[in-house]
This record gives structure tokens, sequence and C-alpha cells, in this order.
């Protein structure tokens, strides 16, 4: 099934599945949906019986606060399950919401749990997405914590182009991310005015331009020196 192939590549990317993990994975029994962009496909409180697929466009994993204030936890993008955890944990923690148009692929928990049970490299595999997963949560608890304003956006900016390569949405130095200030706020943990003073210091400096939702690396060793960005957390090991 061609939607599930943006999950075939990035399960391919770090454990050698074979042909009959692939054909196993390309049985799996799939409901493909259209989600409107900031759209929710599943809140907190839930007890989903599906995983959700993103197969096009981009969805976020939040929380919100009593007082309203949302904290966007990771960015998910072709490819990702984002609430894979609901597999195994009853009740969603959190919010999952799209930030464009999407496709979504729902695939349900028991068809799920019947082929990690039949097929063992595919159970590593996505047991190796949910730790993978856990890293880039811890780098992004330092990015928020530790980094300034001006490093946190670059590493965030870096992080993506990382990520969106290797499902080809990518090039050298430009992609498309759909997401407004806000949406960069509530990630980065600052205001949408101080995220358009340090988009405004960053172009001026050279470094990184955000246009329309395409974001241009004017100079990535400059901007991977002032992220203090390794990309060592994502595990991105095409020959593993």
């Amino acid at each position: 099934m061609p939607h599930l192939e943006a999950v075939i590549r990035r399960l391919r990317n770090d454990t050698k599945l074979d042909d009959h993990d692939i054909d196993a994975i390309r049985a799996l029994p799939i409901h493909v949906k259209p989600i409107p962009a900031h759209t929710s496909i599943v809140l907190e409180g839930d007890r989903p019986s599906h995983c959700c697929l993103i197969i096009s466009g981009f969805s976020v994993r939040s929380k919100t606060t009593d007082q309203g204030k949302r904290q966007i936890l990771s960015i998910h993008i072709p490819g990702d399950i984002p609430d894979l955890q609901s597999l195994h944990l009853q009740v969603m923690d959190h919010d999952i919401r799209t930030l464009s148009q999407c496709t979504i692929g729902l695939i349900p928990h028991e068809a799920l749990r019947s082929l990690t049970r039949s097929r063992p490299l595919i159970a590593e595999a996505l047991w190796r997405e949910t730790l993978i997963d856990a890293a880039i949560f811890r780098e992004w608890i330092v990015n928020v914590g530790r980094r300034s304003a001006e490093q946190r956006l670059a590493h965030l900016a870096l992080e993506m182009q990382a990520r969106l390569t290797v499902v080809g949405m990518a090039g050298s130095d430009t992609y498309e991310l759909p997401m407004t200030q806000g949406d960069l706020a509530d990630a980065l943990g600052l205001t949408p005015v101080h995220v358009n003073r340090v988009m405004k210091s960053l172009r001026a400096h050279r470094l990184l331009d955000v246009k329309r939702s395409t974001v241009t690396l004017s100079d990535v060793n400059r901007l991977m020196a002032l992220g203090d960005f390794n990309s060592t957390y994502l595990h991105q090991y095409p020959d593993s």
C-alpha cells in the first residue's frame, strides 16, 4: 500500500527489515483519512483503539495548562506514528493536532500487536522509534531549559532539516515548515514577539531566514555552532 511507504522508509533507516517484514507492513489494514489544518487528531484523556500514521502533512504533540498555555512537545512529519505509545498505554496524556492539512492512516491496535508478535524485527524497529522519541524529548528539554532564544531556534531549524531529509522533504538548505510565529513560540518556550526578534537577528546575521513557511539555512556550519547542534540524538544511521 503506497500510504505505508513513508513509514517503511523510516523504519528501514535504522533497522534491517527483510522482504517478508516489508510485505507484512504493507498488508496492515489502514483507514486513510484527511484531516484539516489546526484540527485535533487525538486528545488528552482519549482511549484510542488505533494508532495514527502521518502520511502527509505536519502535526504536533502538545500539552495545555489549566491557564490555556500550550507547550509543543514535538513536531511530527510523514512516516511518524506519534501516538505509538497508545498501543500499550490506554489513556492519552497529551494532544496531537495538525499544523497543516494532513492525511493520516489509522491502524488498529490489534493489527499492530499481531504484527509485532509475529515479526520480531518490526517490533524491534518500532521499539527503536519510541527510544528515538525519548532522545528527542531529552534534547528539547535542554533546548528550552538551557539555551538562549537564538540557540533554540537554530537548533530546532537544524533538527527539522535533518529529519525531513530522511523522508525526502528537504534540500541541502531549504524546506517547508508550516509553523506560525505563535507555533514556534509554543515549541521554544518564548513569546511570539520574542520569536520575531530572534528571526530578524538570525536573518541579519545571514544564518537563517523564514518566509511564508519556507525555512532557508543560509550558513549551516555557523548555525550548527550557534545552536550547539549535534544530530547524534536523532539516531539516523542509514547503514545500520
